[in-house]
């Protein structure tokens, strides 16, 4: 018998017509729907919580019915076939030796721009599984992407983790002017020292560039003698959402420390609760507090600058 924990919670990407199939199921359970950021919905039922997020759809299940749930409900009901515990089988890509390479702060005004990149092979990739390693996207709670990236580490997992601060991310960005071409720089280096590594592994998998080609003209010279995956949807990957985790620590600690070194919480994303805090800043530094702090390359640098310069 397994000793195995059951997951936390379990993510599954879904078609928006498998999206209002689920909502239509959920409500004929009677589960209270709540209306929640970047989300479809979000429902709490009787013994777990499923919330249905815009960008896929995908649908993260949590709670201690999660798996009840799974087979009776959300696989014959609304998937149409079973999938759950069947992943080495459906999908055995996920368990071969390969790298997950993912970033975080890309959309967001203050803070770097983080890229991570995560070895896995059979063993890892379910190690990590049992840890309940998923899509940083979909979890909300701080505290849970830091006990995620401290399993990771634990295991001891090969990673590594590139982080391009403001001062220096505005710097690239006056030179290069492009934001794919400095990621496409940051994951470059990443697959780089991944192989380093594990020199003997045979492919790296990132989300889907625009164009291609961009990332393909930046690898570096150990990085150009693997094969590179880019596909739409790739944190459903072990390595791919291992490295999300790990970019997403290192980009919220990073905002953490410097808010406290500035005196002023700094928000994520680019909202007017954002603008508010850089008009603070501003008060209280400078102008100049933007270059070390945010990205300057944003419409949101020339509309705080505007409202702070209207002030004087």
């Amino acid at each position: 018998m397994s000793s195995a924990k059951p997951p936390h919670s379990h993510t599954v990407q879904i078609t928006p017509e498998q999206a209002e199939a689920l909502r239509g199921v959920l409500a004929a359970d009677g589960c209270e729907f709540e209306e929640r950021p970047y989300m479809m919905y979000f429902a709490r039922c009787a013994k777990v919580t499923v919330a249905v997020y815009e960008k896929g759809p995908k649908a993260v299940i949590q709670g201690r019915g999660l798996e009840d749930f799974i087979t009776l409900v959300l696989e014959p009901r609304v998937l149409g076939e079973a999938r759950y515990g069947y992943e080495e089988v459906l999908s055995p890509e996920l368990y071969e030796p390969h790298f997950g390479i993912d970033e975080s702060g890309k959309g967001d005004f203050f803070g770097p721009l983080v890229v991570a990149g995560v070895y896995v092979d059979e063993g890892i990739a379910k190690t990590l599984k049992a840890a309940g390693v998923q899509d940083s996207k979909a979890i909300s709670s701080d505290a849970r992407i830091r006990q995620l990236a401290a399993a990771i580490r634990q295991a001891r997992v090969p990673a590594s983790v590139v982080t391009i601060a403001p001062p220096r991310y505005n710097e690239l960005h006056r030179k290069i002017g492009n934001v794919n071409r400095m990621l496409a720089w940051g994951h470059a280096r990443v697959i780089e020292d991944l192989c380093g590594l594990c020199p003997e592994c045979p492919r790296a998998l990132s989300d889907k560039f625009a164009d291609a080609r961009v990332l393909e003209r930046a690898l570096m010279e150990k990085g150009r003698n693997i094969h590179l995956d880019q596909r739409t949807k790739a944190e459903s990957d072990y390595a791919v959402a291992a490295a999300s985790i790990l970019a997403r620590e290192r980009f919220i600690n990073w905002m953490d420390e410097k808010g406290t070194a500035l005196g002023v919480e700094l928000p994520r994303g680019a909202s007017a609760r954002v603008q508010t805090a850089a008009v603070e800043l501003m008060r209280k530094s400078g102008e100049n507090v933007l270059e070390e702090c945010a990205k300057t390359h944003f419409k949101t640098a020339g509309e705080v600058l505007s409202r702070f310069r209207g002030e004087k």
